[in-house]
């Protein structure tokens, strides 16, 4: 499910929710393109597996950023932790089973919808097909163009 919370000050539209990932990713071209000095990062605990296909991993280190979901009348914001990594995806960000669970959130796949508890009531956040599979098109010619290697 592709949805379009606020990561730190900035509105990010390409974020997958991902009940499948044991982290938070943030793909390096989106910090930078958020104006985040990379000096921020601090060591990151450990390489993962899964992201990219047979590979290995190795963040260039983790960061820490609010997330936003809803709007102005009923909103959540939590503080998440986030790997950062060097290769390019199609996303901004993943959002993993820490988010899932940071914010309560429950996913229906099948209508695209999210759902969590806010300040004044349940917020449904949605998106849409056609989002979602062009998302799933420029995944697929990243990870065509990884496997050429």
């Amino acid at each position: 499910m592709v949805v379009d919370p606020i990561v730190g000050t900035k509105h990010l539209t390409r974020v997958l929710m991902d009940g499948g990932s044991g982290l938070n990713i943030l793909y390096v071209d989106t910090i930078d393109a958020m104006g985040i000095d990379r000096a921020r990062l601090r060591p990151s605990g450990a390489p993962f597996h899964g992201v990219v296909l047979g590979k290995q991993a190795i963040p260039l280190g983790q960061i820490d950023l609010p997330v936003t979901f809803g709007d102005s009348s009923n909103f959540r914001k939590e503080t998440l932790t986030f790997e950062v990594v060097g290769f390019k995806g199609a996303y901004h960000a993943i959002l993993g089973r820490p988010c899932y669970a940071k914010f309560m959130a429950i996913p229906n796949y099948t209508y695209l919808k999210l759902k969590m508890p806010g300040l004044r009531g349940v917020i449904t956040v949605g998106s849409t097909y056609q989002r979602a599979f062009q998302c799933e098109v420029d995944s697929c010619e990243l990870a065509s163009v990884v496997i050429a290697f």
